[in-house]
């Protein structure tokens, strides 16, 4: 579970990791949003992550690779690696799908885990809200919704509304709100 200021998981020596998240209706622009946010979070030197829901079923691999082999040989994991990068591939096999509480425990600890998704778990997060999707508010039903970020001006909204193409400005309040600031550089 995390805390009102997005505090969750493991923590780095003198330092907790936050985490914050982007929800919303397919659609609504949460990939386009988290793209801009991060470097106008990282542009200002925090370390951060990112951890992304899947609906359906999904697959990083490809038939014909040895990892892919691997999977489907029944391995319960398969870690590739490169010079570049290494990613860790694991198969649930009927077990259920993991908290993001979870899944944030067995990522390096950082400044700030950027969740886009997992709607329905309890961390706080800025829902990103088109009307002309026609879709209803989620944050009128979800109290871990700290604000939303819309291209069109709402009614009645009892958290803050931020515009959707300010990242900046979006930035600046994920930073307050997860009490960053003494970690990032240049908070206006």
């Amino acid at each position: 579970m995390s805390d009102r200021a997005g505090n969750v998981g493991a923590a780095m020596p003198g330092k907790t990791v936050k985490v914050f998240g982007l929800a919303g209706w397919s659609g609504s622009g949460k990939t386009t949003l988290m793209r801009a946010l991060i470097p106008a979070l990282t542009g200002r030197g925090l370390r951060v992550s990112t951890l992304k829901h899947a609906h359906h079923a999904f697959d990083i691999d490809q038939p014909g690779k040895d990892s892919y082999e691997h999977r489907e040989a029944g391995a319960t994991e398969v870690l590739v690696a490169s010079a570049e990068r290494w990613a860790l591939m694991h198969e649930l096999r009927g077990a259920p799908e993991p908290t993001t509480e979870r899944l944030i425990g067995l990522m390096t600890p950082v400044d700030l885990v950027l969740i886009e998704g997992f709607k329905r778990e309890d961390h706080d997060k800025i829902e990103v809200h088109r009307p002309v999707l026609g879709k209803p508010l989620l944050c009128v039903h979800d109290p871990h919704i700290v604000a939303v970020a819309s291209d069109a001006a709402l009614a009645g909204l009892s958290v803050p509304r931020l515009d959707l193409n300010d990242a900046a400005a979006i930035a600046d309040f994920v930073i307050g709100h997860c009490a960053l600031a003494g970690r990032a550089r240049g908070v206006a």
